[in-house]
């Protein structure tokens, strides 16, 4: 596989393209800082042995991700790109009446928007008929339904903590709502605010965007539970969503329905996302899911 990678420097993408990497598959990192990985001694075998790229990329910008996905297909003889790992976050400031707030609001809607609307056709891939697979990683806790399945010590952290990130998450998985044709419900899942997602809706004909439904069946997104730097239990006997080793411990529980989880390992939410990319799209392809413990 080829693969993508937008927001791979740290954490959840980080530890999956390693996972990738291990497997034996070839990843690009689009970065803003190409000397992130300049002493990381689990990266830099793969750059040397041409496994592993770096292509410079403000994911703000669209010129860079256009030329994020130029080079990333210019790494495969094939001339195409498989999967695109979608993980930018940012670093938010905490703010003492907002809470942790991001800067830009829409940074992960408007580089998500750059990422899709400059997605390569299927006939500008050489090999596949099909898209590349696309992976996003969102969160639990943005909708109501959402929202009360937490565990009521969280509520308040979600409520004013995390509003400002989960503000831009609202607006990500919008976009994705429409360019894979699912229904969305204001009601329950609420309107994107202005300063995250036009509220006209002028971004479905903005350049290159590809149309409402085009993208069904090509999109995972994961909305994993409040994230935490624990290892990765399922590399400890464990199969992951909710199978347990011969001691009886769990390990992580992966549905589409609210699971009401406390919280997931980023390492544990990196390995569901290489299982479900290599071994089980079929499985999760075109669908929504929760991840927690």
């Amino acid at each position: 596989m080829n693969i993508l990678v937008i927001g791979g420097s740290r954490n959840i993408g980080y530890y999956a393209s390693l996972r990738f990497l291990e497997a034996g598959h070839t990843v690009t990192f689009a970065l803003r800082n190409l000397s992130v990985f300049d002493n990381d001694a689990q990266v830099q075998p793969y750059l040397q042995s041409g496994k592993a790229h770096l292509v410079k990329c403000d994911a703000l910008v669209r010129d860079d991700v256009q030329r994020a996905w130029t080079a990333a297909a210019s790494h495969s003889d094939s001339g195409a790109v498989d999967i695109l790992l979608f993980t930018v976050g940012g670093t938010p400031k905490f703010h003492l009446t907002k809470g942790f707030v991001i800067s830009p609001p829409n940074l992960v809607t408007q580089s998500l928007l750059n990422a899709l609307s400059t997605l390569p056709s299927p006939s500008s891939q050489s090999s596949p008929s099909s898209r590349p697979r696309i992976i996003t990683i969102s969160s639990t806790g943005l909708t109501r339904t959402s929202h009360a399945a937490l565990p009521c010590p969280l509520k308040p952290l979600y409520a004013y903590l995390l509003a400002s990130p989960h503000r831009d998450k609202v607006g990500a998985e919008r976009v994705v709502s429409h360019l894979a044709g699912w229904p969305w419900n204001t009601a329950e899942d609420g309107e994107p605010v202005p300063e995250v997602l036009d509220p006209r809706g002028a971004w479905k004909d903005g350049e290159g965007m590809p149309a409402e439904g085009a993208l069904k069946g090509d999109v995972l997104v994961v909305r994993p539970a409040l994230l935490t730097d624990g290892e990765c239990l399922a590399e400890k006997g464990h199969e992951g969503e909710g199978e347990g080793n011969k001691e009886g411990t769990r390990a992580y529980r992966v549905s589409e329905e609210e699971l009401g989880g406390w919280t997931v390992s980023r390492r544990d939410v990196a390995h569901f996302v290489v299982d479900a990319a290599l071994n089980r799209w079929e499985e999760y392809r075109g669908k929504r899911v929760s991840i927690a413990y």
